[in-house]
């Protein structure tokens, strides 16, 4: 009879199995092969594909509504493999990206991403992280996160994460809306804040990072407080006047100048984000106090110039007398 013992090859150790569920072979020489990877460069030898295998990053997207599936399209597109995760059920618009998605952290962080995105609102960042069954992950995990605001979730991550954790804070300054024709020219901020020391860490952030820079962005290195410093008069300020113009419910007319359709966009693209998203850039930026007060000050002495030109004029025509002279007793006054 046959022997049912099952071919050696199959569990032979020079076998194994990679995180795409390939099943992978290490040759004579070391070098590691897809048995069954598609050769993208034909008139290329089989090994010149090595490095972009070595560069596909596992990325789990935390918050995947709008702005997390924005950035997964590019993500899968450069051939990485994203993983998605929200309280809501996105698991069709996660297929439709070619992603997976667990509803259950447990089972997200089972996955062993290598990245994991936070792309939850501000106000919500910290009950996330929270919920995150953070010893499930490799100790080595890369946190990243994409806030408008960044000392708050600096200082966040640096709390809550275990020291062996790398950490990088990003802001892409950009969204659906405004990168909708593709990223090229558009500000990316980061700040390496915690990298581990090896080689391997310091790749994984450098590939990560080069996902943004493949797409034509403006990598700005920065600090997480002088981010907030700048971004408190770039973003907190161009959103207050844009939702304080609202206020006024401005209405196009057929006399519309090109300054007052610039401000029209200004009242749409603002109001079209959450109030949330606002408040997040006022409570967890502590520039934004200071510019508001300062935002007061110079309204209040725009208004006092206005007035007192006014009172100048007034008190021209109520004292001027018809033949050009000033009345008798103005000089008293």
């Amino acid at each position: 009879m046959p022997s049912l013992r099952p071919k050696p090859a199959l569990f032979n150790p020079i076998f194994r199995l990679t995180t795409s569920g390939l099943l992978r072979r290490t040759g004579a020489g070391g070098a590691v092969r897809a048995m069954d990877a598609a050769q993208v460069f034909d008139r290329e030898s089989g090994a010149s594909d090595e490095p972009d295998q070595r560069a596909r990053l596992k990325i789990a997207i935390v918050g995947f509504g709008n702005f997390g599936q924005y950035l997964a399209r590019t993500f899968a597109a450069q051939g990485h493999a994203v993983i998605g995760h929200s309280r809501s059920d996105h698991s069709a618009a996660a297929r439709s990206l070619g992603a997976a998605f667990f509803r259950d952290p447990h089972d997200l962080c089972e996955q062993h991403p290598d990245v994991v995105v936070l792309c939850t609102s501000i106000l919500s960042t910290e009950a996330v992280l929270r919920s995150l069954p953070l010893q499930r992950l490799r100790r080595s995990t890369l946190f990243v996160d994409v806030l408008s605001v960044k000392e708050f979730p600096r200082n966040l991550l640096l709390q809550l994460l275990p020291p062996e954790f790398d950490i990088l804070c990003t802001h892409p300054m950009f969204g659906p809306e405004s990168g909708k024709h593709g990223w090229s020219g558009l500000p990316f901020v980061y700040d390496n804040v915690r990298i581990g020391d090896s080689e391997d860490r310091a790749n994984r952030c450098r590939r990560f990072l080069d996902i943004f820079a493949r797409e034509g962005c403006r990598m700005v290195e920065m600090s997480c407080t002088e981010h907030d410093e700048n971004a408190a008069e770039i973003q907190f300020l161009t959103h207050t006047v844009g939702r304080l113009l609202a206020k006024l419910d401005l209405k196009p007319t057929p006399i519309n100048t090109k300054g007052y359709e610039t401000l029209l966009e200004l009242v749409e693209n603002t109001c079209s984000d959450s109030f949330d998203l606002y408040n997040g850039l006022f409570m967890y930026n502590n520039n934004s106090t200071e510019l508001l007060e300062r935002l007061e000050l110079a309204f209040n002495s725009l208004r006092k110039e206005l007035f007192g030109r006014l009172h100048v004029n007034l008190r021209k025509q109520l004292f001027q007398s018809p033949d050009g002279g000033s009345s008798p007793g103005a000089e008293e006054n």
